[in-house]
């Protein structure tokens, strides 16, 4: 971005329709030059622009990440934004947590993450959210995003006087208030490697670590949105390889990875294991619930029944919830819950920070209980109930057909008796233990997930799924 964009050209801004896969459940999303374009990012801006004013804000805080089609989008988008009659204060490239900072740093009413997350490097976006003094603070997603699909079809009137744009620097202040998460901590007999993936988190971590006391090191840490070395998605335990690897050649207490935009983490323990994001949610949430007993943890359908369990069993309340990292975020602020977290590695704490997902943020606060904590994180891991699961698993249904399938299977448990939960999709608990079936909200899939506490139990509740599956005529593929 060269200067101030300027908009309003006194007319009626035309109709622009979006290709029909890229208005998404929880942001815009699609493929760079195949279904997503910069004509689609200033229809954007200037419908979301139009929705802020209507909320009575005036400032739109844009940031974006690494990826080599983000300025272009970026620019486009401002453009809209600026038509609109909002001013624009760029955040620059970086993570999207340090955007949701600015928010609340500058005052911000709302802001626009040009990003693609974890997805592959010709994918991008945008994620919205409102800032705290204006539209209640929340994420933009659901209804919101296909009503501004709605308002860009139907053309949008540019402001009288356009807005500008000026660029501000968020970096340090962010940094400081990371920083601050360590205050009275010594951290200085740890050892820890941060894998940032090439992803926009890389420059803050840079930042972070060299200000923590003991030993970091910092792995595929410039910012490269082709992704040289490994995909930037740390669910996927292929894409933590490199990561177990350093922790054991170092001797480090603890591995620390990203995705492509610094909102969810992976932790990997001394011994190389993979600390999956429901067992590291209660690690945070014994730490929390030490000083503030009996509080709400928030975690979604996917989750382990051993986090429901012990949160209960430490005095906590624990809530089942439904799947999406914006659906939750809303759900702590109706509740008023410290923190809530799910599968895909999206950690959220309104204790002693803002209630967004910030994965630079769980990880200072990982290592600040780590640095009171004689024990490794391994023997925390090797304490937990055992129990067998599978990853998550998608299979690929019409799009049309994949809450019909939901809904079929939910009427014939409820005819046998059966026991289940129907908060997102199915979750049904049987002697074994309990396996999940929701529609995706992302994807022409079905989400499929199962625990018990054996093997073999864990192999009856497969087939028993994949029996049910196939008189849906859906065939679950060996796992």
């Amino acid at each position: 971005m060269t200067g101030p964009h300027r908009g309003g050209s006194g007319r009626r801004l035309p109709g622009h329709s979006f290709h029909p896969e890229i208005l998404r459940e929880y942001d815009v999303r699609g493929i760079v030059g195949e279904t997503l374009f910069p004509a689609d990012a200033r229809a954007l801006g200037a419908a979301f622009g139009a929705s802020v004013g209507r909320e009575g804000g005036s400032t739109v805080c844009v940031g974006w990440d690494g990826r080599r089609s983000s300025p272009a989008l970026r620019d486009a988008l401002i453009e809209g934004l600026t038509a609109s009659g909002r001013s624009v204060l760029t955040v620059g490239c970086g993570p999207t947590p340090m955007l949701n900072f600015a928010l609340h740093d500058r005052g911000a009413d709302a802001g626009v993450m040009v990003t693609g997350s974890h997805n592959p490097g010709d994918h991008n976006g945008f994620k919205m959210m409102f800032g705290p003094a204006c539209g209640s603070g929340r994420p933009v997603f659901g209804d919101e995003i296909r009503e501004l699909g709605r308002a860009a079809a139907a053309g949008t009137e540019p402001a009288p006087e356009p807005g500008k744009a000026a660029a501000i620097d968020v970096a340090e202040a962010y940094t400081d208030r990371l920083v601050a998460e360590l205050e009275g901590a010594d951290l200085s007999r740890l050892t820890a490697v941060w894998d940032c993936g090439n992803g926009a988190a890389g420059e803050i971590a840079a930042r972070l670590t060299g200000r923590l006391s003991g030993t970091h090191r910092l792995v595929y840490a410039e910012i490269d949105g082709s992704f040289p070395n490994h995909h930037p998605d740390p669910t996927v335990a292929a894409n933590l390889a490199d990561l177990q690897a350093a922790v054991i050649r170092d001797g480090a207490d603890v591995g620390i990875a990203f995705d492509g935009d610094g909102d969810r983490i992976g932790i990997v323990d001394d011994r190389g294991a993979i600390l999956w994001a429901d067992q590291a949610m209660l690690y945070f949430a014994a730490d929390l619930l030490g000083a503030r007993p009996g509080a709400r943890i928030i975690a979604d359908v996917k989750a382990s029944r051993v986090l429901y369990d012990e949160v209960a069993r430490l005095g906590g309340a624990p809530e089942m919830y439904r799947t999406g990292h914006s659906l939750i975020k809303n759900r702590m602020r109706e509740t008023g819950a410290p923190m809530a977290g799910e599968m895909s590695g999206h950690l959220f704490f309104a204790d002693r920070y803002y209630g967004f997902d910030d994965a630079l943020y769980a990880a200072v606060r990982l290592l600040r209980i780590m640095a009171g904590d004689p024990a490794p994180l391994s023997a925390f891991r090797a304490a937990l109930p055992p129990v067998f699961n599978t990853p998550e698993i998608r299979v690929g249904v019409e799009e049309a057909r994949k809450f019909a399938i939901v809904e079929a299977v939910r009427a014939r448990l409820e005819a046998q008796g059966a026991d289940f939960v129907a908060i997102d999709g199915i979750r049904a608990q049987t002697e074994d233990g309990w396996w999940l079936l929701r529609a995706s909200n992302t994807q022409a899939a079905l989400s499929l997930r199962c625990e018990a506490e054996t093997e073999a139990g864990l192999a009856r509740l497969v087939a028993g799924l994949r029996e049910i599956l196939a008189d849906e005529g859906v065939d679950l593929p060996e796992i």
